[in-house]
C-alpha cells in the first residue's frame, strides 16, 4: 500500500458519504453506503499504520488543538474524545476562556480521520436535534442534552465496532506473520502515543459526563443513522482540527 493508494481510498469514502447524503437516497440506500464508507475508513487506518512501519515517514506522531465553544461545549468534547479514542487517538481536554479547548494526539493518519469524522458528525447531530420533538412536560434542555449524549454514543460505538472490525480482517486475511505484525504495529503507535502524552501532560484524570433527561434513547436511535465520516466541512463557531503548539 502506498500513500497515493490511502489517499485513494480515503477519497473514495468521501464519495460513498456525498451519495448518502443526498436527498434522493433513501433510508437503506444511506445505510448501506455509510456502512461500507466505515469499513473503508477503518481499512484506511490499518493501511496507513502498517505502511508507516516500514516508511516512517508517511504518517509521523504528532498533535493538534481544537478550540471548543458553547452550547453544549461538554458533550462536543465528549464526542470528540470519543472518536478520537477510537480511531487510536488520545485527547486531553483544557478549559479555555468563553469554552474548552481539546488536545489531540496520534498519528497524522488517524488525526485526519478524526477531523473528518467529528465535522461531519457534528454537524448531522444539530440537524437531528433541530428536527427531533421534545415530549410535552420534559425539560427541553435536559432532554435535548441527553438526546445529544445519546447520538454520541451510538456513533463512537459504530465507530468502534468498524475499526475492531477492520484490525480482525487485517490479522486474518493477511500472509503468514501478519496477525502479529498488524497487532504489534497498532501496539507500538499506541505506546508511541501514551508516551508523547505523558511527557506532555503527566498528571490528568479522566472526566465523567451524566445526564438526566429521557431523550437519551431517542438519541442514540438517530446516531446508528449518522454517517461516519464524510466532506471536510465546519460549523460556524465550531473549527475543524487545526495544527497548533500550547
Amino acid at each position: 500500500m502506498t500513500t497515493e493508494a490511502s489517499d485513494k481510498l480515503l477519497d473514495r469514502v468521501r464519495k460513498l458519504l456525498a451519495k448518502a447524503e443526498d436527498e434522493s437516497c433513501t433510508p437503506h440506500e444511506a445505510e448501506a453506503l455509510t456502512a461500507k464508507a466505515a469499513e473503508l475508513m477503518a481499512k484506511y487506518g490499518i493501511d496507513r499504520a502498517l505502511l508507516a512501519a516500514v516508511r516512517p515517514e508517511t504518517d509521523a506522531p504528532g498533535s493538534r488543538f481544537v478550540e471548543i465553544d458553547n452550547p453544549w461545549g461538554r458533550v462536543k468534547a465528549h464526542l470528540l474524545c470519543g472518536l478520537g479514542s477510537a480511531l487510536r487517538c488520545q485527547c486531553i481536554m483544557l478549559t479555555a476562556r468563553g469554552g474548552l479547548r481539546i488536545h489531540v494526539f496520534g498519528y497524522e493518519s488517524d488525526i485526519e480521520r478524526a477531523d473528518v469524522l467529528y465535522t461531519s458528525v457534528l454537524i448531522q447531530m444539530w440537524h437531528g436535534l433541530a428536527a427531533a420533538r421534545v415530549p410535552d412536560r420534559a425539560s427541553p434542555r435536559s432532554w435535548r442534552r441527553s438526546w445529544l449524549l445519546g447520538f454520541a454514543a451510538a456513533v463512537i460505538g459504530r465507530v468502534k465496532a468498524a475499526e475492531d472490525a477492520a484490525r480482525a480482517q487485517s490479522e486474518q486475511s493477511g500472509p503468514p506473520g501478519q496477525e502479529s505484525r498488524t497487532a504489534l504495529v497498532l501496539a507500538d503507535r499506541s505506546l508511541v502515543i501514551r508516551s508523547a502524552v505523558e511527557r506532555e501532560y503527566p498528571v490528568t484524570r479522566k472526566a465523567r459526563l451524566t445526564y438526566s433527561g429521557s431523550g437519551y434513547r431517542d438519541g442514540y436511535r438517530q446516531g446508528q443513522r449518522a454517517d461516519i465520516g464524510t466532506r471536510r466541512v465546519t460549523q460556524p463557531g465550531n473549527r475543524s482540527l487545526e495544527s497548533g503548539g500550547r
